[in-house]
């Protein structure tokens, strides 16, 4: 449901020649925003908003637009066990379910395979600010298809599950 996007560089593995060290330039800028987004694993939906913070105010400001904008269905929305997502001043809005999953299983949710893939096109890259790392964030999330997005989160057993739930 949410990623933090920052300045500092991810990390990857480096391809060289035998005996050959890998050299990666990384910085170590503690800058960074947060995408919050929820994905339909049998359409390839989506809906993603940025947001400063990771916090009650923040999410609770995307349920509300996310349930304005698809105001005419209901949604099933699974999360893991943030306090932000429990909170007590937290307001639901009607056409949303919060269906929370076990602690530490991401593999459960469908978005996150989703962030994996997003941050594997910026391993080793260099942004001198926020809103270069934003420009290139929006342009990869703008770049996917529905057929992209249900390849990385349609695993077959979350579409079993929504099947026999009679979800799907």
């Amino acid at each position: 449901m949410v990623s933090r996007f920052g300045l500092k560089t991810i990390e990857r593995r480096l391809l060289t020649g035998f005996g050959v060290k890998p050299i990666g330039i990384g910085q170590w800028k503690r800058e960074n925003y947060y995408v919050y987004g929820v994905v339909e694993p049998t359409t390839g939906c989506r809906f993603f908003y940025e947001f400063s913070h990771l916090d009650t105010t923040c999410f609770q400001a995307f349920l509300d637009l996310f349930s304005q904008t698809y105001a005419q269905d209901f949604h099933i929305l699974q999360l893991d066990n943030g306090s932000f997502h429990k909170a007590i001043d937290l307001i639901v809005p009607d056409n949303i379910i919060l269906l929370f999953q076990p602690s530490h299983c991401p593999e459960l949710n469908p978005i996150e395979r989703l962030w994996q893939y997003i941050k594997s096109f910026l391993g080793w890259q260099l942004f001198d600010n926020l809103d270069e790392l934003r420009d290139k964030v929006r342009h990869i999330l703008n770049s996917f298809t529905p057929e992209i997005i249900v390849s990385l989160t349609g695993w077959h057993y979350i579409l079993h599950a929504l099947s026999v739930a009679g979800i799907s």
